[in-house]
């Protein structure tokens, strides 16, 4: 893990949860995850970052709170991990509710959905940058490309479901992998 400028503290990972759950409309919050945590706290590497990332997209349920789990576990333990799914949680619950009640007040002005376009584009954004990110920490063997191009076609262009698709190439990924770490040793 790079030096960090001082350690994460309970109070400290749940605040930044709660900003980050406050202010992050759309999606897109995996890129700003990781300008918090890696780029500008250095409280994880961007290895470690990205492998959490990879847990948190595979296993059930929400990507956002999965990842918080996994940071907040990673960086404090099981209070950690509880404190972060807390605070980025609860408090975006509490603005959505408030948001919802003016958001049906003001949906007759079109300027309330100039930005909420706006806001979108902001996710398109950063879910992009965490993409390009990504993509260029894949090994570039023939086996992680292939299975990343197949996940492209098969989920992009010919819509099979994706967790078939999920399913079907990480077992095949996990598989090739197991492969390779047992011709090392």
């Amino acid at each position: 893990m790079p030096d960090a400028a001082s350690p994460p503290t309970h109070l400290s990972l749940f605040l930044v949860f709660c900003r980050i759950g406050l202010t992050s409309f759309g999606g897109g919050i995996s890129g700003w995850l990781l300008r918090e945590f890696v780029q500008q706290r250095r409280w994880l590497s961007e290895e470690e970052f990205l492998n959490g990332l990879a847990l948190s997209q595979a296993f059930p349920g929400v990507n956002v709170s999965n990842m918080a789990i996994w940071i907040g576990y990673r960086l404090l333990g099981t209070w950690g991990a509880l404190l972060s799914l807390l605070g980025i949680i609860v408090p975006a619950a509490f603005l959505i509710v408030g948001l919802a009640a003016v958001f049906s007040l003001l949906q007759r002005y079109p300027l309330t959905h100039v930005a909420l376009t706006g806001a979108a584009a902001a996710a398109i954004g950063l879910s992009l940058n965490m993409a390009v990110l990504t993509i260029r920490r894949v090994p570039r063997r023939a086996g992680p490309v292939a299975v990343m191009v197949l996940a492209f076609v098969a989920v992009g262009i010919l819509r099979w479901p994706l967790p078939w698709v999920v399913l079907g190439l990480g077992t095949a990924s996990v598989a090739m992998a197991y492969r390779r770490l047992g011709r090392r040793s």
